[in-house]
């Protein structure tokens, strides 16, 4: 091979780092990416195949074959660990692959934001400081009818500031059948236990009455909680008791009420299609002193933490040392202002909103989607996989409306293998995340699928199709 020399056994001469940092290829890198970096990267290129060539598994390379290595190296190191995928698992609000898309008003707040100074903690008007929860609290508050509201980085973090606020050293009470585990390992009673609070439970998994609640509070109680269930639903023999009756024996008590309604949606979904949700208006009307839910689920925005309700109650939650440490930066408190601001025409909302569009699409779109795309799948993917559209469900994701499936279209890959269907299904899921946008599908029933209801740039994803390679046992088909 013209890049390459034998090895004699037990020696191995290779050009020194100054060497290769000498030839053309790594000047051109050292351009690119510092000469630190691609000495670095020589040293550790050079120390590899060293070892290789003295073990007998590879035969000397020449300078060029080694910096030509370099050059790849640096090239691999340098691809950004946060990349853009392509969502076709058909779960709209998928937490692994970064849940609500933002609608472009909110990109384009995000980016002025990044762009210039902006007033943050600055009154226009007065020249004095202001309060950052002020870009959202009149929105939010118009939006759901609460006295007051402020936003931290999460509904995790909304949970911990409410409790610590209102029920550190206190019991917190809170019906066995909410105590929720969600992704993650996040655990209600050890939320509580960090926020201070002491955990009664109360009723039993399936049935919680309101006098389990009565009985519960003494002159101990911080808080009464209702929490979502989310990522889960209790079926049969159940109950539990409405926000509006708990919301009443709070007040009764003189005990606050937090709502942790989860995802938490401003619209009625129901005049969707899809299944009834409790809205955030809802629950705030229900009196509840403080609603808690999330920005970057059902309201389709960036991540954030929402907790809204009595502006006593609020304003102690605003006032905790703790609050600092959970607040957002101006580049998401300017993509959720613009967000929000999207809610005023409920009428556009649809079209506007990548969760709702998504959501709402018509099932005959997504059919005729799938049909273009048959083709130019079935053309990289030869002879050994057959695909065709396929009817499939989607999924809201995030814990919201777990039960919840949306017909959808798809497009199904099977392969024309019975003996190694399953291993070449692998195979192909894996040369489609390794495409420079990574293609995320899911395989079910010896298929795999590709839910055109969360594909959200066709024209992308055709352009690189060309670019498709499976590889089984070392041959490429």
């Amino acid at each position: 091979m013209a890049n390459q020399t034998s090895a004699s056994p037990g020696r191995v001469r290779l050009p020194s780092v100054d060497a290769v940092l000498r030839n053309d290829v790594c000047v051109a890198a050292v351009a690119r990416f510092g000469r630190q970096a691609t000495g670095a990267i020589a040293r550790e290129t050079l120390d590899s195949m060293r070892a290789l060539a003295i073990a007998g598994t590879q035969v000397v390379p020449t300078e060029s074959a080694i910096a030509a290595e370099v050059m790849a190296r640096l090239e691999a190191s340098s691809t950004r660990n946060l990349r853009r995928v392509f969502n076709l698992t058909g779960t709209v609000l998928h937490t692994n692959l970064g849940r609500a898309l933002l609608p472009e008003e909110a990109i384009a707040a995000a980016t002025d934001a990044m762009r210039s100074p902006v007033a943050l903690e600055f009154d226009l008007e007065t020249g004095g400081r202001g309060e950052r929860d002020d870009a959202i609290s009149g929105l939010i508050c118009e939006l759901t009818g609460a006295e007051d509201a402020i936003v931290v980085n999460n509904t995790a973090a909304a949970v911990i500031l409410a409790l610590n606020t209102l029920a550190a050293g206190k019991d917190a009470i809170v019906s066995r059948g909410e105590l929720i585990e969600i992704g993650g390992a996040f655990r209600m009673p050890d939320i509580m236990a960090r926020a201070g609070s002491r955990l009664v439970e109360v009723g039993t998994t399936n049935r919680t009455h309101l006098r389990d609640y009565e009985g519960a509070i003494t002159a101990a109680t911080g808080c009464v909680m209702k929490v979502h269930t989310s990522n889960y639903l209790i079926q049969g023999f159940t109950k539990e008791v409405p926000g509006r009756e708990l919301s009443a024996l709070a007040r009764s008590r003189a005990v606050p009420l937090i709502d942790d309604l989860g995802s938490g949606t401003l619209v009625d979904l129901s005049k969707y299609g899809l299944r009834k949700e409790r809205t955030v208006q809802e629950a705030v009307a229900d009196g509840a002193g403080l609603v808690l839910f999330s920005g970057d689920k059902l309201l389709g925005g960036p991540q954030a933490g929402f907790i809204v309700g009595r502006r006593d109650l609020v304003r102690a939650c605003a006032k905790n040392p703790m609050k600092r440490a959970v607040r957002l930066d101006k580049i998401r408190l300017a993509a959720l202002e613009a967000t929000l601001r999207l809610y005023r025409n409920p009428d556009t909302l649809a079209q506007r909103l990548p969760t709702l569009a998504m959501l709402t699409a018509p099932l005959v779109s997504l059919e005729t989607m799938a049909k273009r795309l048959v083709a130019p799948v079935q053309a990289v993917v030869g002879d050994r996989f057959h695909v065709s559209v396929c009817a499939c469900s989607s999924q809201i994701g995030s814990g919201a409306l777990p039960m919840e499936s949306i017909p959808s279209a798809g497009i199904a890959i099977a392969s024309t293998s019975k003996k190694s269907a399953g291993r070449h299904l692998i195979l192909t899921a894996k040369a489609l995340r390794a495409l420079p946008i990574p293609v995320i599908g899911r395989i079910a029933d010896d298929t795999l699928i590709m839910d055109m209801r969360t594909l959200d740039d066709e024209v992308a994803f055709c352009q690189q199709l060309p670019g498709l390679t499976i590889e089984l046992s070392g041959e490429a088909f």
